[in-house]
């Protein structure tokens, strides 16, 4: 990995796993949201700027992912072992698949931002800031 001179390495997996945790990416500190998916501007410990991200679309789509394997897990499961009627996945994959991503989109974001962070993608980069 290419890392522009003057500029110190990043930890890709280290920031990975503290935005899964929803902490900066950067000190581990910080909180990375204000608000359920709004990103902080800077974090309140160590001041790295956050709000730089292009998180967008991605972590729906992995939640969606993630989900979709799950709930389609259980059911095959359901199927074999105790022949369920339609009715029982109406009542419990519908609200499963509104819950479970519900759930995991903050881990997810918080790990797209620390991927992107640690990379210098977008604007983490000080060369390519707009």
């Amino acid at each position: 990995m290419m890392v522009a001179q003057g500029l110190e390495q990043r930890s890709v997996g280290q920031a990975i796993w503290r935005g899964t945790l929803c902490k900066c990416p950067h000190c581990g500190q910080g909180k990375m949201f204000r608000a359920y998916l709004k990103v902080v501007d800077h974090c309140d410990a160590c001041g790295e700027q956050l709000n730089l991200h292009r998180a967008d679309d991605m972590p729906p789509y992995i939640a969606i992912t993630i989900v979709g394997h799950i709930l389609i897990l259980i059911m095959m499961h359901m199927e074999m072992v105790w022949h369920v009627s339609p009715v029982t996945y109406l009542y419990t994959m519908v609200p499963l698949a509104v819950i479970m991503p519900l759930a995991m989109l903050p881990s997810i974001k918080g790990a797209i931002v620390g991927m992107q962070w640690a990379n210098r993608m977008h604007g983490f980069d000080p060369a390519n800031r707009d």
